[in-house]
């Protein structure tokens, strides 16, 4: 059952997906890190820093942590058929926020298809954070004239599920 819109700036979309590893340090443990997130996605990775100071963990503000990659148009796509297979096309509803976004996590990068474990790199799991929204989005980002975006033209959480059950046969539960 598809939704039909008369406008087509309503036409929910997938504005990008961020895939992001956490490692807590620097040094081999983040090249390991970047190797993962190459591998899965090809596409070159970008690190991540510490924003914060934190004595317990022994990290340092400024100091790298993690890495991530932001995927965008068919990129994005193909990476989130292979990370929905992984959940066997399953979430729960609580992964969806109520401005549509999604956010879920894959435990070890060897649970996707063809990839198998390497004892070089070890086991790394991920986060994957999911923006589903409309065009005119930029309107509140850009420089010059910023507005916020009408109520009306915000996406809702049913409107995201729907969109995921649409492009993805995602079931959400």
């Amino acid at each position: 059952m598809s939704v039909e819109y008369e406008n087509p700036m309503r036409e929910p979309r997938l504005v990008k997906s961020v895939v992001n590893i956490g490692v807590g340090e620097g040094g081999e443990k983040l090249r390991k890190g970047f190797e993962v997130l190459e591998m899965l996605t090809d596409q070159e990775p970008v690190e991540t820093l510490a924003k914060t100071t934190n004595a317990e963990f022994g990290i340092r503000e400024g100091q790298p942590i993690g890495c991530k990659v932001t995927l965008r148009g068919e990129k994005a796509y193909d990476f989130l058929e292979k990370a929905f297979w992984v959940k066997e096309n399953q979430l729960p509803e609580k992964c969806i926020d109520h401005h549509g976004n999604l956010n879920f996590g894959i435990d070890d990068y060897t649970d996707f298809k063809e990839e198998t474990y390497d004892p070089e790199i070890g086991v790394f799991g991920m986060d994957i954070s999911i923006v589903i929204g409309r065009k005119g989005l930029r309107i509140n980002k850009r420089k010059k004239q910023q507005k916020s975006i009408p109520e009306e033209h915000k996406m809702t959480k049913e409107e995201a599920i729907q969109f995921l059950k649409e492009e993805f046969d995602l079931e959400v539960y």
